[in-house]
């Protein structure tokens, strides 16, 4: 790499910056992209590049491309906010037992950051312990195509991962009922929790 070639990209920048930003909607992570652009720039054999300009715009492009599809996959797979809810060994490392606490905790929050009440009861009832749209139904004081609803909106809710700030108390509230029911299976803390959220938010 010669002073030319960093010139050369130095001039480019603003361009490139442009067409990442385009792609990617966010000033930061466009910001990211052209760091990434720089090495293969700096690492490119320039024996083989046959039009700089298009070599760089190509290479901005795929890299916001693949940014941003990372991060769709991310948001599509929203049963994985969940933690799996096998029963607990009590004989278990602790070390595995700290960690699935963890993904508990870090479960509630996501759902309380991106779920109104209605939404995460029928969300967690239904992906976290399979309840059927019929009980979720009685549940809610609903009908049951209406918990269906409830269930589809959150997926979508989950997918967008638009957030919320998050009352440290509901926070510890729905944690707790939540790894009592994935622990021992008495669901009825975790459903009154759930009923509490909804009547405080009516």
């Amino acid at each position: 790499m010669n002073a030319t070639d960093l010139d050369y990209f130095v001039r480019t920048r603003p361009r490139l910056l442009g067409i990442a930003h385009r792609i990617v909607g966010d000033a930061h992570e466009a910001e990211d992209v052209l760091q990434e652009v720089w090495l293969r720039w700096h690492r490119a054999d320039r024996a083989t590049v046959i039009n700089a300009d298009a070599f760089l715009a190509t290479v901005t492009s795929r890299l916001a491309i693949n940014l941003v599809q990372s991060a769709h996959r991310r948001r599509e797979t929203p049963v994985a906010v969940l933690p799996t809810l096998e029963a607990t060994d009590h004989h278990a490392d602790p070390q595995a037992q700290t960690e699935r606490g963890e993904r508990v905790a870090e479960a509630a929050r996501l759902l309380l950051e991106r779920l109104p009440p209605a939404q995460r009861a029928a969300y967690l009832l239904r992906e976290g312990f399979e309840y059927p749209y019929s009980q979720i139904a009685l549940i809610l004081g609903i009908g049951a195509p209406h918990a269906r609803q409830l269930v589809k909106r959150a997926r979508a809710r989950v997918a967008a991962g638009e957030c919320r700030p998050v009352s440290p108390v509901a926070h510890g509230r729905l944690r707790r009922a939540f790894a009592t029911a994935a622990r021992g299976g008495d669901l009825r803390s975790l459903e009154a929790v759930l009923a509490a959220d909804l009547e405080r938010a009516a």
